[in-house]
């Protein structure tokens, strides 16, 4: 074993020790992503391209909400590696979505925000989604709409419909997130969701809410009066 090896195995001895006597809330996010690093690879150093991950994206969130194609732009980080940043991800996103039972009651925004906060948490697409609920604010499905790159992930109302009376809903939520960093409602989402809600009333489903996120940010059109109710 080389001289070097052996300096970096015995660092990870170090770092092992310290994560079990003292967790992992006392490591910075280096250390935490160094460490993470150790189950891709093997015996080499992983300071470096710990650094190199948070410096190129910016931060540990950044880092982990890049995709595949992404991560391995980085020296070093290979598929294997980057499969396991991805797989760290979609874990915590299930961690967070299972904090509800499986079938939650959602009589508000603050049920609704709670509980579509996992769902969204580190999508790095435009994504749209749909809640049905029924008559006593039961969850019955979600469902994803679309997914895309674009400014704009086009919602197609004839799809909603369709899905509202498929599930027998009565109540659906609508909502999609920005990447821009910003929740605030553009003209197009306020338009789309005053759109909808006529077109559910006349199938006698209402429209509970049209929420959009961004970040761990969320605005609910209803709350802010900008559709009719």
């Amino acid at each position: 074993m080389g001289e070097g090896n052996q300096v970096h195995r015995e660092h990870r001895l170090r770092q092992r020790k310290k994560f079990a006597e003292h967790g992992p809330e006392n490591f910075t996010d280096i250390e935490l992503l160094e460490f993470l690093l150790y189950h891709s690879i093997p015996v080499q150093d992983t300071n470096e391209l710990a650094h190199a991950l948070l410096e190129q994206f910016g931060g540990l969130r950044a880092v982990l909400e890049a995709d595949q194609k992404e991560l391995m732009t980085v020296k070093g980080v290979g598929q294997t590696t980057a499969a396991l940043i991805c797989l760290v991800r979609e874990l915590h996103r299930r961690y967070s979505a299972g904090a509800f039972q499986e079938k939650p009651v959602l009589k508000g925004t603050r049920d609704i925000g709670a509980y579509l906060l996992g769902q969204f948490r580190y999508r790095n697409q435009e994504t749209a989604m749909l809640l049905c609920l029924d008559g006593g604010s039961r969850l019955i499905s979600r469902r994803v709409l679309g997914e895309g790159s674009s400014v704009e992930v086009n919602i197609s109302i004839r799809s909603i419909v369709d899905i509202a009376l498929r599930d027998k809903a009565a109540r659906v939520v609508l909502a999609h997130n920005h990447l821009s960093g910003t929740a605030l409602p553009s003209s197009a989402d306020i338009q789309t969701t005053r759109r909808l809600w006529d077109t559910l009333r006349s199938i006698g489903v209402d429209l509970a809410d049209h929420l959009i996120f961004a970040g761990e940010d969320y605005v609910s059109l209803r709350e802010s009066g900008l559709f009719r109710i």
